[in-house]
């Protein structure tokens, strides 16, 4: 087998997603020789999936509390060195049309393809070296306990005197099927850069190696679990869920003393819609989540009135004024299908008012989420306690950095897992 020289460069990225895109073209303008390996055929997938393909890429606003994280100060340095401006000032000298939707959301106009075109632009024009189809093997310090212990091993690639840090083992290549194996391929680098992304939806290649490297070199994990993701439930109210799939309502949902104002979509499998995503990291196996299908009405007092005004309706007429048909005829089976029949001046005050009490405070638990098959992000990840939340390096780890999704920072819905990406990469390109 033949065993080819190692291959220096200054910064090896790991995962050519929207964080590591970034930082290889912000190292790349300084001067850095920069690679970036990405496992999958092409680059950017989970970006070109993203908003329906239109790519919610930032919000005009960004705060800290947009973010989950077991150190809610950790993101603050890291957003405040790249904001949503620098983003969106990219976007614009690039020439590419955006708009703002609710809740200060942005999206392209045309294609998340767009977004992926700018930063492989960015990339090219700073000498960004990218490789698809990579697999990578053991990863190595050159440093500390792992470096080569005599002389003659490490003179035994000249290239490991330029500062190396790693050495990283690419899997073995074959030119052809009917060729020998050219063997394994070595890379050293000075700063190895992890933006592997995390394990929320696996056919667009989310895994755990960033998490394997992490452990490899002592890093702490945290829990990890699926976050912005739909809710499934069992027996009746799975069959429910199934007879009213397609239908949205606009809700307000709580749970864990979170809240959200949005529309809710009932699925074959139970609930999903951008309100449920949103308060799903919020959410633990377990919990009850409180739905209000008149989010800004007090449905009781709202009965009461109407008992005076429209005493002949019946509730289901009265709920059809606000909610779709397909749920109200559901809410009746379940809530009041003794007095389909009745009209509300016959109905006591009373039993209007906890009528009204179950359309504000509908009380649903999850059996679980759909998983890592459709979430949008994996909550948890790498312990911040050790990454420097200037530089996304990691304290004890000289030349090791890591960004984005793999790290124990969770955004909302709305454009924030992009901005973490964009900023958290930007910080490490600096200094790489």
């Amino acid at each position: 087998m033949l065993i080819r020289p190692a291959i220096n460069y200054d910064v090896v990225i790991l995962g050519a997603g929207a964080a590591g895109l970034l930082c290889a073209a912000t190292a790349a303008r300084r001067g850095r020789r920069v690679l970036v390996l990405e496992k999958a055929n092409k680059v950017g997938k989970k970006i070109l999936m993203s908003g329906g393909g239109r790519c919610n890429f930032t919000n005009y606003v960004v705060e800290s509390d947009n973010f989950i994280s077991d150190n809610p100060h950790f993101c603050k340095a890291a957003l405040s060195r790249y904001t949503q401006w620098d983003f969106v000032a990219m976007v614009e000298r690039h020439g590419i049309a955006y708009e703002e939707r609710k809740h200060s959301q942005l999206f392209c106009k045309h294609s998340a393809r767009d977004i992926v075109a700018m930063l492989l632009d960015e990339c090219r024009a700073a000498g960004v070296v990218i490789k698809t189809h990579c697999d990578v093997g053991a990863i190595t310090s050159l440093s500390g306990d792992s470096a080569p212990d005599s002389k003659a091993e490490r003179r035994q690639d000249t290239q490991l005197q330029h500062c190396a840090n790693y050495r990283i083992e690419l899997a073995e290549s074959r030119a052809s099927d009917t060729q020998e194996s050219t063997g394994p391929m070595y890379l050293v680098c000075h700063s190895l850069v992890i933006a592997t992304g995390a394990l929320s939806v696996p056919t667009l290649g989310g895994s755990s190696v960033g998490y394997d490297i992490a452990q490899q070199f002592g890093l702490v994990v945290t829990q990890r679990r699926a976050g912005l993701v739909p809710f499934m439930f069992t027996s009746s109210l799975k069959l429910m869920c199934e007879r009213l799939a397609g239908v949205a309502v606009e809700v307000a949902v709580r749970c864990n003393g979170q809240a959200f104002t949005e529309n809710l979509l009932f699925t074959h499998r139970g609930i999903s819609g951008p309100a449920i995503l949103q308060i799903s990291s919020y959410w633990k196996p377990g919990d009850e989540i409180f739905v209000d299908l008149l989010p800004g009405i007090d449905a009781g007092e709202w009965l009461v009135d109407a008992k005076h005004r429209q005493g002949k309706n019946m509730l289901k007429a009265l709920f059809a004024q606000k909610l779709p048909k397909a749920l109200v005829g559901e809410l009746q089976t379940l809530w009041w299908a003794e007095l389909s029949d009745a009209p509300l001046a016959e109905l006591s005050d009373g039993k209007l008012q906890l009528i009204g009490e179950q359309f504000n405070h509908w009380r649903l638990k999850p059996s679980a989420t759909e998983g890592y098959r459709t979430a949008e992000v994996t909550l948890g990840g790498v312990d911040t306690s050790a990454i420097s939340s200037k530089t996304m390096e990691v304290k004890h780890q000289p030349g090791l950095y890591f960004i984005g999704e793999v790290l124990d920072v969770t955004g909302q819905l709305g454009g924030f897992n992009f901005q973490w990406a964009w900023s958290s990469g930007y910080s490490a390109g600096l200094v790489v």
